[in-house]
C-alpha cells in the first residue's frame, strides 16, 4: 500500500497492531484523526499516556484498577463470602453488566494452555489459594466462571484439585442452550449438558 506521508505510514503501522484492526481500518482511523481538530487528537494521546502511566492491578483480585485496591474489593456492599474466578477483566465487566452477582472476583490472567506455554505458574492461582488460606478468610464459595473450552476446563479442574481439602464450596457456572437459541443448532455437548443440568419449571 502506498502512503502519501511517512508519518501516516508509521501511524498506520502502530494502529494496525491493535487486535481486530487491519491496515485498511487503521488507515481510515488515522485519516480521521488527521481531519479532526488538533485538540481532539491530543486528548486521545494524553488519555492513552495517562492510561499506561496510571493503570494498576488490584493487589487482592488482580482486576484492572485506578488504585492499589479496586472499587469492588473495597465496597462494603459486596458479598465477601463468594469469590468468582474469571480469566480476565473482560469477564468481570461481562458479569457485572448482568447485575446478578454481588460477590468478589479473582482474575487469573489467562487459562492453563500447554500449547501456548502457559502453566499454572503463569497464572494468579497461588494468590487465590493465599486468599482462601488466610486465617480470617470469609470465603465460603468459589465460583469457577471460565470459558467452556478444553483450556478453561483444565484450569477449573486444576483449581478444584488444589482447593478440595479446604472448607470452601466449589461451583461452576451453568452451561446450556442460550436464550433465543434453537435446539437444532446446538452442539451435542451443550445440548447434553442442558439436559443433565435441567431445572424445575417455574
Amino acid at each position: 500500500m502506498e502512503y502519501p506521508s511517512k508519518l501516516i505510514e508509521e501511524a498506520v503501522a502502530q494502529v494496525s497492531k491493535l487486535p481486530g484492526i487491519g491496515k485498511k481500518t487503521a488507515l481510515r482511523l488515522v485519516l480521521h484523526l488527521v481531519k479532526e481538530k488538533e485538540e481532539s487528537t491530543f486528548a486521545l494521546t494524553e488519555a492513552l499516556n495517562r492510561l499506561r502511566a496510571g493503570i494498576q492491578f488490584c493487589k487482592h483480585c488482580h482486576n484492572i484498577s485506578d488504585a492499589e485496591v479496586c472499587s469492588i474489593c473495597t465496597s462494603q456492599k459486596r458479598d465477601r463470602s463468594t469469590v468468582c474466578v474469571v480469566e480476565n477483566t473482560n469477564d468481570v465487566m461481562a458479569i457485572e453488566n448482568t447485575s446478578q452477582y454481588r460477590g468478589l472476583y479473582h482474575v487469573l490472567g489467562g487459562v492453563i494452555s500447554p500449547m501456548n506455554g502457559i502453566g499454572p505458574g503463569e497464572l494468579k492461582i497461588e494468590s487465590l489459594l493465599d486468599r482462601l488460606n488466610h486465617g480470617q478468610s470469609e470465603v465460603k464459595e468459589l465460583i469457577l466462571a471460565l470459558s467452556p473450552t478444553m483450556e478453561g476446563d483444565t484450569t477449573s479442574f486444576y483449581i478444584h484439585r488444589r482447593v478440595k481439602d479446604m472448607p470452601v464450596k466449589v461451583s461452576v457456572i451453568a452451561r446450556g442452550i442460550p436464550v433465543g437459541g434453537d435446539l437444532e443448532y446446538a452442539d451435542e455437548i451443550t445440548l447434553g449438558r442442558s439436559i443433565v443440568a435441567r431445572t424445575l419449571f417455574n
